[in-house]
């Protein structure tokens, strides 16, 4: 295998781990991604760090935790101070393209404050997080003048002023009434958007023509699909690929209602929670996920196809993840956030060309794994080591390479929640100063530290579902205490110190006299 030119960052929105067939799915094929497992890695216990879309893809982006990139939910800017991918790549003639979804919020007052405006080229790249867009569709809301997708559309026959809204997520009944997507009871109806319009296969046109436009030139391609992610609405023949017994049952019981955690009962009080725990919203909502998924699976086999006519496969690394899970019912939750493997679980596909990554090819590996570490992993597989005052993710080659037995891994992951922005926070009472938590999974526990509310605890050897929550059990009073001490020490070795390397640091260190201060000599 040759050496890596290109990088090929894929991420899905919203997809569970449990549901690629390569992961133990039994009804749902994906025979594209499978195929990108049996030619690279899959890690079976990859983590995010964050349940929500906007933090979650911040520590892909930048390599670092939630609590110190500062985007800590959809709506918060990324700091104007934060380094990300695109940025570590400029120079090199490997510009950071992006077609999809990013989440990524400018953050206007911070350029503001340095005198940056916000028109200029570098106005505009910091904005974008250091993409170059080709085509930008956050896919929750009608696109805009960032998206072709409109035009697109309209150019395709679809006659309206919002042909999203109007098409894309929308379907007709048997009434012969155009229905809103939104609507979770319609998910059963196919989209009025014929598929080769559709969303996902728009956006797999869009990588498609960027290779074939950069041809033998290197180039760094983030491809991010809105979809499986709601409106849970696919077209026509995806939509009916699945009947709800072909789907993974659902994961909850009673006990889990008793005594609930406070901030876990508040979720369970919000629309999407109350609407899927009902039976017949997980019946509706289930197969047209598992559709949406079977469709990405099958655009992402004419992206292979053509990168492997073209020799792509040969020199370009290929990620393939997601940016968290979706409850669909289970712990009588809709949507994600909470520290559930459900949601804080992906999957975590890497195709390495490269011959030392021989070593694990088509294998699985049980190494815990993190969104922080994509950053460094593909800065390595470029030549250009990232900054390790700043970088608190670690380059997976460690682990596809061979693993070294002498040298340590991980033995635990970490996530982190702000639910200020939600209903949860006003119900608990809570203010957007303490509506905060924090988790650290190992092998076997599950802790969630909460501020101003009691703490969370799973045994996962013994109930891997994590329907018991042992926070307040006396008889784990220590495991809990134990944890506790092990999310504060990771809390205080955060790599806060941004602003000058660890070798300025050495070697400035004991360095008074060389500068002619001579303080404290006799």
């Amino acid at each position: 295998m040759s050496e890596v030119q290109n990088v090929l960052f894929i991420m899905a929105d919203q997809l569970r781990a449990d549901h690629l067939s390569c992961y133990g799915h039994p009804y749902l094929q994906t025979p594209s991604l499978d195929a990108l497992a049996a030619r690279g890695t899959r890690f079976d216990r990859a983590f995010v760090n964050s349940g929500v879309c906007g933090p979650s893809r911040m520590s892909y982006y930048t390599g670092r935790y939630p609590s110190r990139h500062g985007a800590t939910w959809n709506r918060v800017p990324l700091s104007v101070n934060e380094i990300t991918l695109g940025e570590y790549l400029a120079g090199q003639g490997r510009e950071l393209a992006l077609a999809g979804k990013t989440h990524i919020i400018p953050d206007k007052a911070g350029m503001e404050r340095l005198a940056i405006d916000g028109a200029s080229e570098l106005g505009i790249l910091l904005g974008r997080g250091g993409f170059t867009e080709l085509d930008r569709y956050d896919g929750h809301h009608a696109p805009g003048d960032e998206s072709g997708y409109p035009a697109f559309l309209r150019r395709h026959g679809y006659d309206s002023a919002d042909p999203w809204t109007d098409y894309v997520i929308a379907a007709v009944d048997a009434g012969g009434q155009v229905v809103s997507g939104w609507n979770m009871r319609n998910a059963h109806l196919p989209a009025r958007v014929a598929e080769p319009h559709s969303e996902t296969a728009y956006m797999t046109d869009q990588a498609l023509d960027f290779m074939k436009r950069r041809g033998s030139q290197p180039w760094v391609l983030h491809l991010s699909y809105v979809k499986p992610h709601w409106p849970y609405m696919a077209p026509d023949p995806y939509h009916k690929l699945y009947t709800p017994d072909q789907c993974l049952p659902v994961l909850r019981n009673r006990e889990e209602l008793e005594n609930a955690h406070p901030v876990v009962a508040a979720y369970r009080q919000q629309e999407e929670s109350v609407s899927f725990a009902t039976d017949e919203c997980v019946r509706v909502v289930r197969p047209a996920y598992q559709g949406l998924i079977r469709q990405l699976d099958d655009h992402l086999g004419r992206l292979f196809d053509y990168m492997e006519g073209a020799g792509l496969m040969k020199n370009t690394l290929i990620v393939f993840t997601a940016d968290h899970g979706d409850f669909l019912g289970d712990h009588w939750l809709g949507e994600k956030e909470l520290f559930y493997d459900t949601v804080q679980r992906v999957p975590f596909i890497v195709m390495d060309p490269s011959a030392a990554a021989d070593a694990t090819r088509g294998r699985a590996l049980d190494d815990m794994v993190e969104s922080v570490d994509l950053v460094p992993t593909v800065l390595r597989a470029l030549g250009k080591p990232g900054p390790g005052h700043r970088l608190e993710g670690r380059e997976l080659q460690a682990l596809l390479h061979g693993r070294d037995a002498a040298t340590p891994w991980r033995d635990c992951v970490y996530s982190e929640l702000d639910y200020s922005f939600r209903q949860a926070r006003v119900l608990c009472g809570k203010t957007p100063q303490n509506a905060r938590a924090w988790s650290v999974r190992t092998d076997r526990w599950r802790y969630v530290y909460w501020l101003d509310e009691r703490e969370q605890l799973f045994d996962l050897q013994a109930d891997p579902d994590e329907f018991q929550d042992l926070g307040a059990s006396s008889a784990h009073a220590q495991t809990r205490l134990a944890l506790r001490e092990r999310l504060l020490e990771w809390m205080l070795r955060g790599k806060r110190r941004t602003t000058i390397s660890d070798e300025a640091v050495e070697k400035g260190t004991n360095a008074h006299k060389r500068a002619g201060v001579y303080f404290g000599q006799w």
